[in-house]
């Protein structure tokens, strides 16, 4: 091998390293994923099965989402295999991930086509790519997100300075979200390090609980169920999220897809859509059903569920939604240029609501706007 190939190779082996350790987070064939029981814990069913012709001639789909109360839609809509109901003869093919950067790193190796993620990786991944990556075919939720604090040493926002406050990763949503309150409240802080008048510390979601119990941190800017665990370790919610947006609805999460798996396979995806508004229509009719699925599929995907005392206003401080609420993802955009974690994102043309409205029109639901960043 030549020194001139030797960055290319090196490139593909990284490529095929990648794929490799992405294929481990296949959910084992769906057999983790038990789709609900009629019994009151059990959570322990047979997958869902494909039934029926293929879409496009495709086998499967494979998805990927996290095991977050704020990813509600895909939890249920896999659970209850209303999504499989949609694709007929083409398998779902769950993935689950623990940040957005992993799960578009999966998108753009080609190990998932279509995801639940929220609006900051997507814009960065979009962005990033020169806008050649993916598209925002669907809203999925709104909501969901809170500053919870130690109420013996945060009462106020004026008591947040020199205060040691979590997000779980740099650049994503919620870290967006407090770098850019903390600036409006006058907070000098360095994007990048999180150093300054508060110290803005990046932590795994699942470890954020336990440092804020053993003191570690003095609060954290979090989506659910995270906040609702801080909470039952005696945390406080000093904002909800949702009283900085109008009408307090703002993007949470949006379902994504490759761009090229749009083109190849539009009546996959368009049965993926069905199937998630459908899952929505199911979720706002039965709310108590529906945290009872959210829960079990998250002690199948994770090995636990949540105590009521978590699940319930965890759940009930997410919004399921289709709209993907647009002007709000243009302005998270516009705080993570201003907090200095993105010089120009690129939002022209990161919508393609056609499948979507394509679907809520058939079923007699009014369209969704894409803000004037639809594509051309």
């Amino acid at each position: 091998m030549t020194a001139a190939l030797a960055p290319r190779a090196r490139r593909a082996a990284r490529r095929r390293l990648l794929a490799a350790a992405l294929a481990p987070l296949l959910i084992g064939a769906l057999g983790a994923c038990g789709y609900g029981s009629d019994k009151e814990d059990d959570g322990k069913k047979p997958a869902a099965k494909a039934k029926g012709a293929k879409l496009d001639g495709l086998d499967s789909v494979r998805v990927g989402y996290f095991a977050n109360v704020t990813h509600a839609t895909a939890l249920v809509g896999v659970q209850e295999g209303l999504i499989q109901k949609e694709l007929g003869g083409t398998q779902i093919k769950p993935f689950t991930f623990n940040a957005g950067p992993s799960e578009i790193e999966a998108l753009n190796a080609g190990s998932i086509d279509i995801g639940w993620i929220g609006p900051s990786p997507a814009i960065n991944g979009y962005t990033k790519s020169g806008g050649q990556n993916l598209r925002i075919i669907s809203g999925a939720a709104s909501g969901g997100v809170s500053l919870v604090v130690n109420p013996d040493k945060i009462k106020t926002p004026d008591d947040l300075k020199g205060k040691r406050i979590a997000t779980p990763q740099k650049g994503n949503t919620q870290d967006v979200a407090l770098l850019n309150y903390l600036a409006g409240k006058g907070y000098d802080i360095d994007a990048q390090t999180g150093k300054g008048d508060v110290s803005v510390l990046r932590q795994d979601n699942k470890e954020i609980p336990t440092t804020f119990k053993q003191g570690g941190i003095d609060g954290a800017w979090v989506p659910e169920p995270t906040a609702s665990k801080l909470v039952a370790e005696g945390g406080k919610i000093l904002l909800d999220e949702r009283d900085l947006w109008k009408d307090g609805k703002f993007v949470i999460t949006n379902v994504i897809v490759s761009q090229k798996f749009l083109k190849e396979h539009p009546k996959v995806v368009e049965a993926v859509l069905r199937g998630a508004v459908n899952t929505n229509d199911w979720i706002k009719a039965h709310p108590d059903a529906a945290k009872k699925q959210v829960n079990a599929a998250l002690k199948n995907l994770t090995g636990s569920q949540l105590d009521e005392k978590v699940l319930s206003p965890a759940f009930k401080n997410v919004d399921v939604t289709n709209d993907p609420l647009a002007e709000t993802l243009r302005d998270q955009a516009q705080h993570a240029v201003d907090a200095g974690l993105v010089k120009e994102p690129k939002l022209d043309g990161i919508y393609d609501l056609t499948l979507l409205n394509k679907v809520l029109k058939a079923q007699g639901k009014p369209k969704v706007k894409d803000a004037g960043l639809g594509v051309s």
